[in-house]
């Protein structure tokens, strides 16, 4: 679904990513672990065109995107939330899926009753203005708002950040559920066991490549270990 192959790209001179290549399957969650600066974020940027490499390719769905902008890759089906639970936070809850939902016409209107019923927790705050809510609520609302575009593959960067407990399992659930359904998930993620446990595959990024790929699906003792072995390259 998503192809990723021997990309350059950083920032002005910097260059952050040093031939990195990875590729998802049609559905399922491939988690990128790594520690802060490795390139993480750099690689979700990248992959949905915020970032132009300076060499290598990004295909989707088979087509080379390389050089399409973002507007171009989201109507192709890829949808992007950043780190940070970012909104609009002048506007409502509701009139923060409204701003998307209206840009996908009639479609756009039925799945916001799709995506609040993924976050059933919104439906008591739809007329709280946004910059009110709690971190939590705010990454609630910015995975629907991603969602209400009809993805086929979701960057995830990571969506569990600085969240209080009992709303990351309830996002965590919500993570698992979409690639139960059939969406392909990139999933940037700090927490190891989650990380490992929820995906199908999984790549440590470290210096801006990739250094290990492995099965994921469980999340044993031993496992954790390699991975932090991994982690410290």
């Amino acid at each position: 679904m998503l192809e990723i192959s021997n990309i350059c790209a950083g920032y002005g001179r910097t260059e952050v990513l040093h031939s990195l290549s990875i590729s998802t399957g049609n559905s399922g969650i491939l988690s990128i672990l790594g520690h802060n600066g490795a390139g993480k974020s750099t690689l979700l940027r990248a992959a949905v065109g915020l970032i132009k490499p300076t060499s290598g390719s990004v295909k989707l769905f088979g087509q080379d995107v390389t050089s399409t902008s973002t507007h171009e890759r989201v109507k192709l089906g890829m949808a992007y939330v950043p780190q940070g639970q970012q909104s609009f936070t002048q506007l409502s809850c509701m009139e923060n899926l409204q701003v998307v939902a209206d840009l996908q016409g009639r479609a756009g209107r039925e799945r916001i009753a799709e995506a609040l019923d993924r976050f059933p927790a919104l439906t008591q705050v739809l007329d709280r203005q946004a910059g009110l809510l709690s971190g939590g609520q705010r990454q609630q609302l910015a995975i629907a708002r991603a969602l209400i575009t009809a993805p086929k593959i979701l960057l995830l960067d990571e969506p569990t950040e600085g969240i209080q407990p009992s709303v990351v399992a309830e996002i965590q659930r919500t993570i698992i559920d979409l690639a139960n359904d059939g969406m392909s998930i990139v999933l940037v993620e700090q927490n190891i066991g989650f990380a490992l446990e929820a995906a199908s595959n999984y790549a440590i990024v470290a210096r801006g490549q990739v250094v290990a790929t492995g099965q994921g699906g469980e999340t044993t003792v031993e496992k954790q270990e390699k991975v932090r072995e991994s982690l410290a390259i």
